[in-house]
């Protein structure tokens, strides 16, 4: 029987908190496509991605196990440590959900961890072969993959589906969307809602309140689904614009490639304990399917911010979670005044964004950006195709002449 002591129930506390926000954070690499395809309604397609999301936290462990086991040494580990980890990783998910960018919750939570555990015990508490093989590598191979995977099926869909009837193909696709969308969802609980087991987990060895290399209690997987499907279920209905609209303009049969290319790879990872983000397989699979329709076009400027908040995800987080776990080092009050810092923090975040609200009525509008350099390039060396505006200039001149001849026989006259 486990325990309790006051810190470990706020580290416990505060890592269901960083569930919740991972839940509405990465609500958008299940159900972004679906809903700006209108496959679904966007309220109906947060409720059962909500629902799978709880079913998938059941499935597997593997991934649990990797963050608990494997990433830093649990022998130098205190329970503030971990709550120096979260702090950093709840704010970098909020800062982003505040601008709309589809960051890693994953790779925030490993480095608030990472930066934590080297403020407390060093770096020599952090295993660099399971950071390079197992977070560093699918990191960079995850978005790689999905994307050239979606970009192949989605010219294949449109390669088979060309004889078919328009409207009918949009139907079977929207509905393999559904079901291609419920697998993403079941996959993000897989892998995500075990990354919270696995932090509350390590906090619990490093409390003495369970055995080391103790796999995670039911409770833990229990409450860990919960939290995760309730975030999810509010919806991150900013981030699901960008990630639907902001990206590329999907048709279903592109939204049922990408979300199947992803959840492909997701599930792969998590059987395989890598700490996969969902979010970059999934933008990764957007990318591909918006580049792999003839004419579609990826909106670099979106995906560019993006790419530069990937990377600043790790080093961001860690930077938070060192300063955390330093000023928790001062004792109770430090750990206090931590924590008075985080639910401030939150606070102003929340309030600043209400002042553009964005939720399930208006997340499919989205402002035009100026095309870039490279769809402005693109657009240079490829004509036009002939169409009726073409057919009515080139009849101007014609019609100009027609006019001029009767003028010239009557001057004549």
């Amino acid at each position: 029987m486990e325990s309790f002591s006051l810190i470990l129930a706020i580290v416990v506390v505060t890592a269901l908190a960083f569930d919740f926000t991972n839940g509405f954070h990465d609500t958008a690499n299940a159900m972004a496509t679906t809903i700006s395809t209108g496959a679904m309604r966007p309220k109906i397609a947060v409720a059962m991605s909500a629902v799978l999301n709880l079913v998938g936290a059941f499935l597997s462990v593997e991934v649990a196990n990797t963050i608990s086991k494997g990433l830093v040494d649990e022998a130098g580990i205190r329970p503030e440590v971990i709550f120096a980890a979260l702090v950093g990783a709840i704010l970098w998910n909020l800062l982003t959900w505040l601008v709309g960018l589809p960051s890693s919750s994953s790779h925030a939570l490993m480095g608030g961890l990472i930066g934590a555990t080297i403020a407390s015990a060093g770096v020599g508490a952090v295993h660099g072969d399971v950071l390079v093989t197992k977070v560093l590598i699918p990191a960079i191979a995850a978005p790689l993959v999905a994307g050239i995977a979606a970009l192949l099926a989605t010219r294949l869909t449109y390669s088979l589906g060309r004889k078919a009837d328009g409207e009918a193909s949009k139907k079977g696709y929207r509905a393999g969307q559904i079901a291609s969308a419920g697998l993403v969802s079941l996959a993000h609980g897989t892998n995500d809602a075990q990354k919270t087991m696995g932090v509350i987990t390590l906090a619990l060895v490093a409390g003495g309140a369970v055995a080391p290399d103790s796999d995670p209690p039911t409770w833990v997987i229990l409450s860990a689904g919960i939290a995760i499907a309730l975030g999810t279920y509010l919806g991150g209905w900013r981030i699901i614009r960008t990630m639907g609209k902001g990206l590329t303009d999907l048709q279903p049969q592109q939204g049922f490639a990408a979300q199947t290319s992803a959840a492909t790879v997701i599930l792969a990872s998590s059987h395989l304990g890598f700490s996969l983000s969902t979010t970059h397989s999934v933008s990764g699979a957007v990318m591909g399917a918006g580049l792999g329709r003839k004419g579609g076009v990826v909106r670099w400027s979106t995906a560019t911010r993006m790419f530069v908040a990937w990377g600043l995800t790790l080093p961001a987080a860690a930077l938070v979670g060192a300063l955390a776990e330093y000023v928790t080092g001062f004792g109770n009050w430090g750990t206090a005044v931590v924590a008075i810092f985080l639910v401030a923090s939150s606070a102003v975040i929340w309030k600043l964004s209400r002042r553009e609200v964005v939720d399930h009525t208006n997340v499919n509008e989205v402002e035009e950006e100026p095309a870039g350099v490279v769809t402005t390039a693109i657009a240079a060396v490829t004509p036009p195709p002939a169409g009726p505006s073409e057919e009515l200039a080139a009849t101007i001149p014609a019609q100009a002449s027609a006019e001029r001849e009767p003028s010239t026989t009557t001057t004549t006259v």
